[in-house]
């Protein structure tokens, strides 16, 4: 995620590691699985307000008030339909909200929700796959089969 340098505090950052990590991680597999969550990673990236914009105007020209976030969920292939897809993005949203301890979110405030294709996601010297972790446990079995009648396998 990036947002404006200083915009989230420590403690803001170490709440969001495990809030935004469950966000993508319960609709994902269908429970709350505290064991899957070592593969997920939740980068924080701070831009000064003089290289971010929204409408054509620099942060650092729009006032004290001016707040811009973009979120970047990026999920290895899976049961992602549309209805999955919107869970995951309201639930990134309200937990932003939450840790930074306001209402709603602001419409400044940008998630994009992008899929890598079965194949094409590496770690560990290796290509992984979704579907070598359906029996780990983690999924719920009505969500590992709907995972495996989305790919096809």
């Amino acid at each position: 995620m990036s947002s404006s340098k200083g915009r989230l505090s420590l403690e803001q950052r170490r709440k969001l590691t495990e809030t935004l990590t469950d966000a993508v991680l319960v609709p994902e597999v269908g429970q709350l699985a505290p064991a899957a969550r070592v593969g997920f990673q939740v980068h924080f990236t701070e831009r000064e307000l003089d290289m971010m914009a929204i409408g054509g105007r620099l942060l650092a020209d729009a006032g004290p008030d001016a707040d811009a976030m973009v979120i970047d969920v990026t999920v290895m292939d899976g049961d992602w339909h549309q209805e999955v897809r919107s869970e995951v993005i309201k639930r990134v949203l309200a937990a932003m909200a939450d840790a930074c301890g306001v209402a709603q979110p602001s419409p400044t405030w940008w998630v994009t929700f992008r899929v890598i294709d079965e194949g094409s996601w590496g770690s560990r010297g290796a290509v992984l796959s979704v579907l070598s972790l359906l029996d780990t446990g983690v999924f719920t079995p009505e969500k590992a089969e709907a995972v495996r009648t989305a790919l096809g396998a």
